[in-house]
């Protein structure tokens, strides 16, 4: 067992929090975790499922099968009703990503609304069928409904569900133990929350981008949209403190990559009070 575990354990236990396990992979290493608290191996990771989300989409642009100014409802305009508000018609795959839709904060927030609550089991219908507040581009607010329709726009560029087409494309050449993902009633990932993986194959993720696409020797993204990601923030963000960055989720979970050090941090938790930048900075500041 790694010394960070060791130590990042028993910083979790002394400060009280209610983390289940920590897992990381150290430059370039192979990915290690710790189990803190019983609980199943595969978690919710909530919003990091975004992370993952863009990560299919930067699979289709270094294929040049997507680009980032194409129109949501140039893609889907199979699915696109009658009385759309035409407002629409201007939101691009790149204001998606950035949350950037026009769309009310919170919007189909599976994790906290009853879904019987939205009136419809077809969550796209619904969607394309609600009235913007604002033009795309103009305001940012965050939702899950952003990414369940680049869910979508990846079922539409592939013929694969997002999920299926992960577990071809990205969890088996990075070796996922396992993985699911919660899914709209019609049968589709809801792509913004839900997937529920294992702490030690979480942070292979943030060692793909820490790495400029390339794991374990193979590459699987491009530099070029490991760099767009992180210039443009498409989920992986700065934490403040020193070059780290990374991504959260509901209830305290986190992935976290330390380019001074060649570590990627993960843990998985739930905790709805307690701050957790403590422990973004003991990862982000620790040296063996």
């Amino acid at each position: 067992m790694s010394r960070f575990l060791e130590r990042f354990a028993e910083f979790i236990n002394e400060n009280g929090y209610n983390t289940f396990r920590i897992a990381e992979i150290y430059n370039g290493g192979e990915p290690e975790s710790m189990t803190l608290r019983p609980s199943s191996s595969c978690l919710n990771t909530y919003s990091i499922s975004k992370a993952f989300s863009v990560t299919a989409i930067g699979i289709l642009y270094d294929r040049g099968l997507i680009s980032l100014d194409e129109h949501i409802t140039d893609i889907l305009k199979d699915e696109c009703p009658e009385n759309m508000d035409l407002r629409w018609n201007k939101l691009t795959v790149d204001m998606t990503m950035r949350h950037l839709c026009g769309l009310p904060l919170g919007f189909l927030d599976i994790d906290v609304q009853d879904i019987k609550s939205y009136g419809d089991d077809d969550f796209l219908r619904y969607m394309l069928g609600t009235r913007l507040e604002c033009e795309p581009g103009e305001k940012w607010s965050y939702s899950d409904g952003a990414f369940y329709l680049i869910s979508r726009v990846v079922t539409k560029k592939t013929g694969r569900i997002l999920d299926e087409f992960l577990w071809r494309e990205l969890f088996l050449p990075l070796g996922f133990q396992e993985a699911a993902w919660s899914k709209c009633p019609k049968g589709y990932p809801i792509g913004g929350s839900g997937l529920y993986i294992r702490a030690e194959d979480m942070v292979k993720l943030g060692a793909l981008y820490l790495n400029g696409g390339i794991y374990n020797g193979k590459r699987i993204l491009s530099k070029e949209w490991t760099d767009i990601t992180l210039e443009k923030g498409y989920e992986l963000g700065k934490t403040g403190v020193g070059e780290s960055f990374g991504k959260g989720g509901y209830a305290a979970q986190m992935l976290l990559v330390i380019p001074e050090t060649g570590r990627v941090a993960g843990w998985q938790s739930f905790d709805l009070e307690k701050d957790q930048m403590p422990l973004i900075r003991f990862a982000a500041e620790y040296r063996d």
